[in-house]
This record gives C-alpha cells, structure tokens and sequence, in this order.
C-alpha cells in the first residue's frame, strides 16, 4: 500500500513540475508583437502626414484659383 501512495505522491510532483511558468516564450512574444505595434504606427503616421499634405496643396490651389 505503501508503494501505491508513492506511487501516485511521484505523479503528482512530476505532473506539479511540468506546470511551471514559461516566461522566456511568453516575453519574447510581447516583443514581437510590441515591434510589429510600432512599425505600423510610424506606417499610418507616414500616411496621415502625406494625405495632410495633398490636402492642403489642394486647400491652397482652391484658394488661389
């Protein structure tokens, strides 16, 4: 009876083990996804600035026109 309680009490220390944290994938997930963040940013800033410009060329031919 004995080896069956010891049994199960190696079980569970292993199955307890094979649940620990998995930080390093989980970081270098948060990276990724933070550079990605930050290139698109500068992409849609990019093109507010450039379409800020046409219009105001636009705004300015209107004007003088």
């Amino acid at each position: 009876m004995k080896k069956v309680f010891a049994l199960f009490a190696v079980a569970g220390m292993l199955f307890t083990a094979s649940c620990g944290n998995k930080e390093v994938s989980e970081e270098t997930e948060i990276e990724v996804v933070i550079e990605e963040t930050e290139e698109a940013t500068e992409e849609v800033i990019e093109e507010a600035v450039e379409a800020t410009e046409e219009v105001a060329v636009e705004v300015e031919e209107t004007v003088e026109g």
